[in-house]
């Protein structure tokens, strides 16, 4: 299958901000980034969530608004030895502009084994791409020739 089309944002460099938020840079620890893929595969655009350790039902919220996906989730997880007790939690997000042609009332979302899958329907009809409307003119208007002054 080739390249997926994203919807314009009008922001010339659509990953860079995504680039900018790695953890290489530094901007971002790797507790707050969520690993995604995306693909399509028939006619649904699937988008998989690396979320481990998270119940879905209660921490993590998916939105999807003007075609763009947001995953939100809370971690806090404890774990306690003898003593000795550590623990992590922190606030995890990511959000994916989505294809121009995915049906937003068409979204199934499923959790299973650490990993969210959001499948979206994409559109299969093709869309007609316009159509010249006619101008029509009012009765008794006189038509002006070409060169001849109004």
């Amino acid at each position: 299958m080739g390249a997926i089309a994203r919807r314009e944002s009008g922001w010339p460099f659509p990953d860079l901000l995504e680039w900018l938020e790695s953890p290489l840079m530094g901007l971002r620890s790797s507790a707050e980034l969520i690993r995604i893929e995306d693909y399509v595969e028939g006619d649904r655009y699937i988008v998989r969530a690396e979320l481990p350790g998270i119940d879905p039902s209660r921490d993590v919220d998916i939105t999807l608004t003007n075609g763009v996906l947001e995953i939100r989730a809370e971690k806090s997880e404890e774990m306690r030895e003898r003593r000795r007790t550590e623990f992590h939690y922190g606030s995890l997000y990511r959000s994916i502009t989505l294809p121009p042609d995915v049906r937003e009332d068409d979204v199934q979302a499923m959790y299973k084994d650490g990993v969210l899958e959001v499948s979206v329907g994409l559109e299969t009809e093709k869309k007609a791409e316009g159509r010249r409307i006619p101008i029509q003119r009012t009765a008794g208007e006189e038509r002006p020739q070409i060169g001849e002054a109004t």
